[in-house]
């Protein structure tokens, strides 16, 4: 997996245990990462850090990931960036609305290190 090196991942989750797992996975991979909390805190560090691809948690207060996507896809700037939706929901109506808010893959937690990173080698070099 050394084809992960260097690559930019933010992960937005306002589980601590989901953001450091995925944290661990990534950083084994060579990924840069960069953590969020809520959809309010990524949004200021996706300015900064432009990654190369974004994790967001579908349940977050203050702003949802459905809402984070939507933002961050209108964003002329970022609005190429893959965007992977994380949730413990697994329904076709989940499913739907986040490609509805452009989001570009949905993961079902608890994700595996193998699918999480899998989901960064795919999106990862169709982003460059």
């Amino acid at each position: 997996m050394s084809s992960l090196a260097g690559i930019k991942v933010m992960v937005i989750d306002d589980s601590n245990t989901i953001r450091r797992s995925a944290e661990i996975f990534l950083g084994q991979a060579g990924c840069t990462v960069i953590l969020a909390e809520d959809g309010f805190d990524a949004l200021a560090k996706i300015t900064d850090n432009h990654p190369d691809v974004i994790f967001v948690d579908v349940m977050m207060p203050r702003l949802d990931g459905y809402q984070t996507c939507a933002l961050i896809k209108k964003n002329p700037r970022f609005k190429s960036t893959p965007v992977v939706m994380l949730s413990s929901k697994d329904g076709l109506f989940d499913r739907a609305r986040g490609r509805m808010v452009g989001s570009d893959e949905y993961l079902t937690k608890p994700f595996t290190k193998d699918s999480l990173l899998a989901a960064v080698g795919t999106h990862a070099t169709s982003a460059t």
